[in-house]
């Protein structure tokens, strides 16, 4: 209630100013704010860094566009086997880096097989590890075969862990990133803000509008509300601006733009660490947290239930929100049931988005209803990447509560290192009959099916699907409304 209150007298406030001007006297710049700062610039890490440097400072072969659809990058096209195991990128030519090398079949080949070595740190490392080989018939021609089918090939490879680096400057892309984009990292204050600037000798440099990017990190919605009212920021997209949105809709200098997502946003169950091993105790938990509460308490009503790590208008998709209900009785029961001795006192790790540490307080006091004792820890980003969710542990946590952004990532459950800790050779093999199926209404039926074993196992405590909301000054055109992933393509923005 508090905060509520707060933040409506801080909108007042601004009512009662008088309105700025909003920061646009150079039309060939924008300043734009995002809640997360990217822990380094290696493309092929954290989403927060795809926020960054996708499309603007690395390229990928395929393109993912704003209605999800897939179009040519990197490759100027592309071909698939029958069986969509083999397929062929014919890449574009006259392609550079930044630092002057050109770009060819062995940076795709040297970029690939990076990601799938035992000490990729890239977040898919399981799709390179899935192919059987990477193959550079000529400087123009890459050609990947796979251990098993995989429909969703060319969308995959538009994500920021396909991005292709300049062998050369690999090792240091954490700080001192090369591309082929249109943007390369002007200055980065620690904390504050990060500046790319336009790269003079890009391809198409000529249809790139912006000429300096300047991308401010403010996690706290508030400030972010206040950036935008001062007219600090000319666009936040996916701002946390739930509770405040009226006042955007109502003021004639902003757009509001309110898009789908592929995103889920869950409460995960670390099952490496007792009882959690326990699916009645898994089940327990997920009894005792009321998905609508949680919607209306962490993100104001913007979001769709879900009740698996999957989400409405993917194919295949089968509503399981009625497999683990709200039924704190229930709860109570299933906690009996394991031998469990109540209270339970369990760590909840929460990281700086908003959804968190306010779905964090919603969750501890719901748990605390039946019996479970959720202790908060709010961590940095950083910290949490790395005691959390790092392939190589230590998975420090009991729950933590996080939005999945990327689409079609049940892959990631199939993980043996993934930080959920969840290894079942049965979702395994079936995870496996599903991308060795080439017909698309059998494999809708398997990923049915995977979807109902999610559920039924409890894996972790699956909330919602993110509605997202983007408010940007009314003449900045170009901003994407709907979100198939995290990215910013300052390469379609401008100025009207």
């Amino acid at each position: 209630m508090f905060r509520k209150l707060s933040i409506v007298a801080l909108t007042a406030a601004f009512v009662a100013a008088p309105l700025p001007v909003l920061a646009q006297s150079k039309k060939d710049s924008v300043v734009m704010a995002m809640a997360l700062e990217p822990p380094g610039l290696d493309p092929t890490n954290a989403a927060a860094i795809a926020e960054v440097a996708l499309y603007n400072i690395y390229e990928t072969l395929t393109k993912i566009n704003e209605d999800g659809t897939t179009s040519p990058l990197l490759a100027e096209s592309w071909t698939a086997s029958p069986d969509l195991k083999t397929y062929t990128f014919k890449l574009r030519k006259g392609v550079k880096f930044h630092n002057g090398e050109p770009f060819d079949s062995a940076a795709v080949k040297f970029s690939f097989e990076r990601n799938a070595v035992p000490t990729s740190t890239n977040k898919d490392k399981s799709l390179f590890q899935s192919f059987e080989s990477v193959a550079a018939p000529d400087a123009d021609t890459v050609v990947i075969t796979l251990k098993n089918s995989e429909p969703n090939l060319p969308f995959l490879l538009g994500q920021a862990s396909g991005s292709i680096v300049e062998p050369k400057s690999a090792p240091t892309n954490v700080t001192q990133p090369v591309g082929t984009g249109p943007y390369q990292l002007g200055a980065w204050a620690k904390g504050s803000s990060m500046t790319l600037t336009k790269w003079a000798d890009y391809r198409n440099a000529a249809a790139i509008k912006l000429s300096k990017v300047t991308i401010r990190f403010i996690s706290d919605p508030s400030a972010q509300t206040a950036a935008l009212l001062s007219g600090d920021v000319d666009a936040f997209p996916r701002v946390a601006a739930q509770r405040t949105i009226a006042q955007f809709k109502a003021d004639p200098r902003f757009t509001v733009l309110v898009g789908g997502s592929k995103a889920k946003t869950i409460v995960a169950i670390n099952e490496r660490k007792k009882p959690l091993d326990d699916v009645r105790v898994r089940r327990a938990i997920l009894a005792a947290i009321d998905r609508k509460a949680m919607i209306d308490g962490a993100v104001d009503g913007f979001g769709t239930p879900i009740g698996s790590f999957y989400v409405p208008g993917s194919l295949g998709y089968v509503d399981t929100t009625g497999i683990n209900p709200y039924d704190p009785e229930k709860a109570k029961k299933l906690l009996a049931e394991a031998g469990v001795t109540t209270p339970l006192e369990l760590s909840l790790k929460l990281p700086p988005p908003s959804y968190a540490r306010q779905g964090g307080e919603i969750v501890a006091a719901q748990l605390a209803k039946v019996g479970i004792i959720a202790k908060i820890e709010n961590v940095e980003w950083a910290q949490w990447l790395s005691q959390v969710f790092a392939g190589n542990g230590p998975h420090n946590f009991d729950l933590t509560i996080v939005s999945h952004v990327e689409p079609f990532d049940l892959v990631k459950i199939t993980e043996p290192d993934y930080y959920l800790g969840y290894n079942n050779e049965a979702f395994n093999a079936l995870y496996k009959q599903i991308v060795s199926t080439p017909d698309e209404a059998a494999r809708a039926k398997l990923l049915g099916d995977a979807q109902r074993m999610l559920a039924t196992d409890a894996v972790s405590a699956y909330m919602y699907q993110p509605q997202l909301i983007t408010i940007t000054a009314k003449k900045l055109k170009g901003v994407w409304k709907d979100v198939p992933q995290y990215e910013n393509d300052f390469s379609t923005w401008y100025w009207e």
